[in-house]
């Protein structure tokens, strides 16, 4: 390696710089702060300068980041308007034997982001995927509402539409679980009024903006209070994580039929249509068998 190539490898903490190990080639998952960049973990600040290709949603948002920790490297754009054809210059680097890190905006990349098409495409093709763990605005969310007991659901970002919007809701009323979402500041009043109206106004839940940045707040009250303190568009900044908290006493059990069609979809969304079974079992005390063959009726 030449001098100018180790300077390149170099990362620098406060006043000390500190020469990178080397990496071997595959491809790292690195997680990056969602806002305070002082939460960059010490493996995620090495694992960045040592790599060969740094892949980032947007080059100006992870330069920054990149110029906190003395790293020089020029970062190369792998979003969703160009992965089909990043992509696979991606993938020909890591089958050439280079080491490949992979960063979205803000926190562990894939979650809601176009990282999701890389990782399959790199274990297709025989290449080994490192996670390096860190920041993660579900986690902070979670952690900060008051809301989590022993399980949640990630819902991801709703439908911008009205009727889709409530239609995923009604099918996650009756999880037992805390329940997540990731959410645009200027939609976020219209969504806690709909989750007034399909959750009910006493259900708990929180309202996390800012994580870990200057003005960061966690509002957590019964949803029509929520509601009503977010109810203008314009007093919502910021990127907006929403939390709600699971049903209390009997409302996790799903009653009528419509309440354990729609709790049968949501679960048979992400498992298999035996394990759904079963755990729709565990949250209505219907026999699974029963629950399984309703199931099948309906696909």
């Amino acid at each position: 390696m030449s001098d100018g190539e180790a300077r390149e490898r170099n990362y620098q903490i406060g006043n000390t710089a500190f020469r990178a190990r080397p990496l071997e080639p595959a491809l790292y998952i690195v997680a990056t702060p969602i806002g305070n960049l002082g939460d960059m973990t010490l493996r995620g600040i090495e694992t960045l300068a040592a790599a060969d290709v740094i892949a980032c949603e947007d080059t100006r948002v992870s330069r920054v980041l990149l110029d906190r920790y003395g790293i020089s490297r020029r970062p190369y754009a792998y979003h969703e308007h160009n992965a089909g054809e990043a992509g696979p210059k991606l993938i020909e680097a890591l089958l050439s034997g280079k080491s490949v890190a992979l960063v979205s905006d803000a926190g562990t990349p894939l979650v809601s982001d176009p990282g999701g098409r890389l990782v399959p495409e790199a274990k297709a093709a025989g290449i080994r995927v490192v996670p390096i763990p860190g920041a993660s605005s579900v986690l902070a969310a979670l952690t900060a509402s008051g809301l989590f007991t022993d399980s949640f659901y990630f819902a991801g970002f709703l439908s911008s539409k009205q009727g889709q919007r409530r239609s995923k809701l009604e099918s996650l009323k009756t999880l037992d679980a805390a329940l997540v979402f990731f959410e645009s500041p200027n939609r976020a009043a219209a969504t806690l009024a709909d989750m007034v109206e399909v959750f009910g106004p006493k259900r708990q839940a929180s309202l996390c903006r800012e994580l870990t940045k200057t003005y960061e707040t966690v509002v957590t009250l019964p949803l029509v209070e929520l509601a009503a303190q977010f109810d203008g568009e314009d007093r919502i900044r910021g990127e907006v994580v929403l939390v709600v908290g699971p049903p209390e006493g009997d409302q996790n059990i799903a009653r009528t039929d419509d309440d354990i069609d729609a709790l049968l979809r949501a679960l048979a969304l992400e498992m298999p249509p035996s394990k759904a079974a079963g755990e729709a079992s565990r949250m209505t005390g219907r026999p699974k068998g029963e629950l399984y063959q309703r199931l099948l009726a309906m696909k």
